[in-house]
C-alpha cells in the first residue's frame, strides 16, 4: 500500500518566505511531508524543472450574480470556477448581495444553492446596500456566525451605494462582529456631476469614463473611509486601489497604525486610459471602476506591492458579454459609457499577468508574487488551511511551466464571456495543472473536476482583524464606554 495518495517529486516549491527543492506527500486532501525521497503514491506527478506553487486565492471575484438587467453576469460557478483553476487560482471569495428592501439571510442562501457548482473551494462576503437597524442586529450577527466573516460596501453606483451615515452602522456592526469591512471607495456625488456634465457636452465616448472618474474621486473617498475606520477602530481593505493618490492614503493610514488593508489589481498594472480610447467601441471593453490610470500610476503600485502598502491582488472578475442584447452592446454601438456596464472578466488571467509582469520582468520576486496571490489574501479573510504549501495545510496548488512563452486568447480562459482585455498580450509563465485538495481540477487547459467538487469554507474569529483598541478620544463611541488611555 502506498504512503501517499499523491507526490509530486523533482519540483522547486515557491512560497512567500522561500524558495526551495523538494517532494510534496499529500494524504486525504492535505500536504502531510514535504522533503527529499519521499514514499510512494498512489499518484505521482514528475515536477522536475517546474515551479509548484501554492494554489492562488482570489478575494475579490463577482461569479453568477443576478443584475436587474438587460446586462447579465457571464459566468456560472461551473465556468467561473474552471476559468480561476486555469489560472492556478483554487479558493475564490465571492459576492451575495442584498438588494434594498431584500433579507441578505434569503440572499446568501440563494448565492449557496448557485455555488454548489463550483469546482474549486469558496467563500462569500456580504454585500449590504440597506444596512437598516433591525438587519444588522437581527441578520448580520447569525450570518457572521454561519462563516461569512467580510462585509462589503459600495459608496457609489445607484442601487449599491449607502451614506456615509449607513457606512458607519456597518463599520460599527463590523467591529463588533468580528467581521473584516471591505469597501468600494468613490465619490459618488462628484462622479454624478461630472457625469452629467460630460453628457450634457456630448462627451460620451467610451474613454471618457475616466474623465468621469480621475483619480481624486477615488483618494477622496479612500482617505475618508480610513478616517471613518480611524474614529470606530474598525479594521477594513479598501479594494482595487488604483494608482498613486489612493495608495499614498493607504500608505499615510497605515503609518498611523491603522489596520487598513489594501489590494489592487492586474488592470491597475497593465491596462491605462489609452485603453478605453480604441477604436471605435472596443474602448467598452476597458470600461470598469475604479477606471484605469496612467503608466506613472502604474510604477507607484509596483512600488506599492514591494513595500507590503498594497497586500494583496484580486481579480475583481465582472463578467459582461460584449456582444448581445445582454452584454456592453446592449444599448447599441453608440451608447454613452454612462450606459455601458462596469467590469472585465480576469479570473484566469490574474496570476499568469502577475508573473509574468511582476517576476518575470524583475518588478518582484517570487516570494512576493506568492505572497500577493495566495498568502496575504488567505490570511487577511481567514482562510486558515489555504495560501500556502506546508504541512497540515490543503493540498492546494499549480504546477508552472515559468518559461513557457503564452499569446493569451480567450478560448483558452475556460469563462463563459465573449471576449478578454487581455487578448493578444504576449506573457511568459503559465499552470500546467492546478489541483484542489490533491486532486486535478484543470490539467493541460482542460478541465477535469466535476462541477460539485468545491467546498464552502466557512471563517471563524482570527486574531488578526481585532480592532486595536484605540480611539480618538477616551470614548468608545460603538460600544459607549470610556477606555483607559
Amino acid at each position: 500500500m502506498a504512503e501517499f495518495d499523491l507526490v509530486i517529486r523533482n519540483g522547486t516549491i515557491g512560497t512567500a518566505s522561500a524558495v526551495f527543492a523538494a517532494d510534496i506527500g499529500v494524504k486525504d486532501g492535505r500536504i502531510v511531508a514535504i522533503g527529499e525521497k519521499l514514499g510512494g503514491g498512489d499518484e505521482e506527478i514528475d515536477a522536475t524543472g517546474r515551479l509548484v506553487l501554492p494554489g492562488g486565492v482570489d478575494s475579490h471575484t463577482h461569479i453568477d450574480e443576478p443584475r436587474p438587467g438587460p446586462t447579465v453576469n457571464a459566468d456560472s460557478f461551473a465556468s467561473g470556477s474552471a476559468s480561476a483553476a486555469a489560472g492556478g487560482t483554487t479558493t475564490v471569495i465571492g459576492f451575495a448581495r442584498q438588494g434594498r428592501g431584500e433579507s441578505l439571510t434569503q440572499r446568501v442562501a440563494e448565492h449557496h444553492e448557485r455555488a454548489r457548482r463550483s469546482r474549486i473551494d469558496y467563500s462569500f462576503h456580504m454585500i449590504l446596500t440597506d444596512p437598516t437597524a433591525k438587519m444588522l442586529a437581527e441578520e448580520v450577527p447569525a450570518l457572521v456566525e454561519a462563516g461569512h466573516r467580510s462585509l462589503k460596501i459600495f459608496l457609489t453606483y445607484d442601487g449599491a451605494r449607502i451614506t456615509d451615515t449607513e457606512a458607519l452602522r456597518v463599520l460599527a456592526a463590523g467591529r463588533k462582529l468580528g467581521a473584516l469591512v471591505c469597501i468600494h471607495a468613490e465619490h459618488h456625488e462628484l462622479i454624478d456631476f461630472y457625469k452629467t456634465a460630460l453628457v450634457e457636452a456630448g462627451l460620451t465616448l467610451p474613454k471618457h469614463h475616466a474623465w468621469s472618474k480621475p483619480m481624486l474621486v477615488e483618494s477622496e473617498c479612500v482617505h475618508r473611509v480610513c478616517k471613518m475606520a480611524e474614529a470606530l477602530d474598525t479594521p477594513i481593505q479598501v479594494f482595487h486601489v488604483s494608482g498613486a493618490e489612493a495608495a499614498e492614503e493607504i500608505e499615510r493610514a497605515q503609518k498611523k497604525g491603522l489596520k487598513v488593508w489594501a489590494e489592487t489589481c492586474p488592470q491597475y498594472l497593465v491596462l491605462t486610459t489609452d485603453d478605453l480610447d480604441r477604436p471605435g467601441f472596443e474602448g467598452a471593453k476597458f470600461i470598469f471602476s475604479p477606471a484605469a490610470r496612467t503608466g506613472a500610476d502604474q510604477d507607484v503600485l509596483w512600488d506599492a506591492i514591494r513595500r507590503g502598502i498594497i497586500f494583496n491582488v484580486s481579480s475583481d472578475h465582472a463578467p459582461t458579454r460584449y456582444e448581445g442584447a445582454d452584454g456592453k452592446l446592449a444599448f447599441g454601438p453608440d451608447a454613452p459609457f454612462t450606459k455601458v456596464p462596469n467590469g472585465i472578466p480576469g479570473l484566469a488571467t490574474r496570476m499568469p499577468i502577475l508573473f509574468s509582469e511582476g517576476v518575470v520582468k524583475g518588478r518582484i520576486d517570487l516570494q512576493t508574487f506568492v505572497a500577493i496571490t495566495a498568502t496575504n489574501p488567505a490570511k487577511l479573510f481567514g482562510l486558515t488551511t489555504k495560501g500556502t504549501i506546508a504541512i497540515g495545510y490543503d493540498a492546494d496548488f499549480a504546477i508552472w511551466d515559468a518559461g513557457k512563452p503564452v499569446t493569451i486568447t480567450n478560448d483558452m480562459l475556460l469563462h463563459d464571456n465573449d471576449h478578454s482585455p487581455y487578448e493578444g498580450m504576449a506573457i511568459t509563465g503559465w499552470p500546467e495543472a492546478t489541483y484542489v485538495r490533491g486532486k486535478p481540477v484543470v490539467v493541460g487547459g482542460k478541465v477535469v473536476a466535476p462541477e460539485g467538487y468545491g467546498a464552502f469554507l466557512p471563517r471563524a474569529p482570527y486574531p488578526l482583524i481585532a480592532p486595536r483598541g484605540v480611539f480618538p478620544t477616551p470614548f468608545n463611541p460603538v460600544d459607549g464606554v470610556l477606555v483607559d488611555r
